[in-house]
């Protein structure tokens, strides 16, 4: 019986110490775990935004050569469409909001609202909303207003929230995507909403590759709701 009860006790012993290790390694890898959650929070915190936004669109070729460039990378963009694009290329229109990008209203022609009469401008305002509207099923937000140049009186017949730009690399009139790079890059800070054009190889080329060398450099490419509101 001694013998017995001897060999209880060391079997409840040994098994004690089994308990305990486990224990103690598990306590070890999660608080690796939580170490490694903390840490990946705080990295997530300390990345830079930046808003890429492409005016003129959509374009027959360019823009799903861009759009693949996008989903590849798993960016979102803005886009300020005009009506009279969006009119011939409509399941471009349908792709982009499918994919999760923002879409806004940049006038159905591109004319300078400055220098138009005001009923003209709500016209070219109007016209394109309610196209993107019956594409997307949702109301437009943000407009860019061509040349930058916004009237003020707008604002009382309209819900739309004018957006602007810090960078501005002039794609439209360099076809070299290397100098367009090396302007934004020079150029480009953080909560920046950079200006380009879905209208020739260059610019996309342009985008894509300052897309990989700024996600390198901490930053992460957001849509311009994010820049304005967060």
């Amino acid at each position: 019986m001694k013998m017995k009860g001897l060999g209880i006790l060391l079997a409840d012993f040994l098994l004690g110490i089994l308990l305990l290790t486990s224990f103690l390694w598990g306590k070890k890898w999660m608080d690796h775990d939580t170490q490694s959650v903390v840490s990946a929070a705080v990295s997530e915190q300390n990345r830079k935004k930046v808003a890429l936004t492409f005016d003129d669109g959509p374009d027959p070729v360019y823009t799903p050569m861009l759009l693949d460039g996008l989903q590849k990378r798993n960016v979102k963009a803005t886009f300020f469409l005009l009506g009279k694009q969006i009119k011939q290329y409509p399941d471009l229109v349908k792709r982009m909001w499918k994919e999760g990008h923002l879409i806004g209203c940049h006038s159905y022609e591109h004319v300078n609202f400055s220098q138009i009469s005001e009923e003209a401008a709500c016209q070219q305002v109007k016209k394109t909303c309610d196209m993107i509207t019956e594409i997307t099923g949702e109301a437009v937000s943000y407009v860019r207003p061509p040349y930058g140049e916004w009237m003020p009186c707008l604002d009382e017949d309209f819900c739309l929230i004018p957006v602007l730009w810090n960078v501005d690399p002039l794609d439209w009139n360099v076809h070299s995507a290397k100098l367009v790079k090396q302007r934004i890059l020079s150029d480009v800070e953080e909560n920046d909403i950079i200006l380009m054009h879905d209208a020739s190889e260059s610019s996309v080329e342009a985008a894509l590759s300052v897309i990989d060398t700024l996600v390198k450099e901490g930053y992460d490419f957001v849509t311009v709701e994010e820049i304005l509101f967060d």
